[in-house]
């Protein structure tokens, strides 16, 4: 019998080999830092109070979005880049008259005043996620245009330079309200 040595490979180095390939991997690659969409949710409705309050049917303005992404505002064809202008017409339309900082055209078919405008966003499953975000975008702009004037002329301030109270009374003058369905 022979005495047989099988050769062997030293494999001491192959741990600092693998732990120096571990540390370029984590240095080089990125990390995705993605926010999503800020968005705050309502609050439950208390026990015993009435939380289903009927809308009239001019303080809605219905956005929906079929499977290839077209946009119909109110039942007619938009595009996204109208769609700001008209959530500003929408929301600041004043046609009960009693905001006094909102300078709409006072049409009675739009919303009575900030505080009573609603918008409906239904959205097809099957839909393009980027006309959702190009939607959520559009209707987000539309309110800070809105607040940051009204911060501008009402609270006669910079929109960067606003105390919490100031900013809880520009919410309250320009409240996000927003009904989400999918179709």
């Amino acid at each position: 019998m022979r005495n047989s040595n099988m050769p062997t490979v030293n494999a001491g180095s192959m741990a600092d080999i693998a732990f120096l390939l571990l540390i370029f991997f984590l240095v080089t690659s990125m990390i995705p830092n993605d926010k999503g969409i800020t968005r705050n949710l309502p609050e439950a409705c208390p026990p015993g109070a009435i939380c289903n309050i009927p809308l009239k049917k001019n303080n809605i303005f219905a956005i929906s979005v079929n499977e290839k992404g077209e946009i119909m505002v109110n039942k007619t064809l938009t595009k996204i880049e109208d769609l700001k202008d008209e959530l500003i017409r929408f929301i600041d339309n004043n046609a009960d008259q009693s905001c006094v900082y909102c300078h709409g055209e006072q049409l009675a078919d739009s919303s009575d005043n900030p505080k009573k405008a609603s918008i409906s966003f239904s959205i097809h499953r099957e839909a393009p996620y980027q006309s959702y975000i190009s939607i959520q975008d559009e209707i987000a702009s539309a309110y800070f245009e809105l607040r940051e004037q009204y911060v501008s002329e009402i609270l006669k301030t910079d929109a960067k330079k606003i105390t919490d109270e100031e900013l809880k009374k520009t919410q309250d003058a320009y409240p996000f309200r927003i009904i989400e369905s999918s179709l």
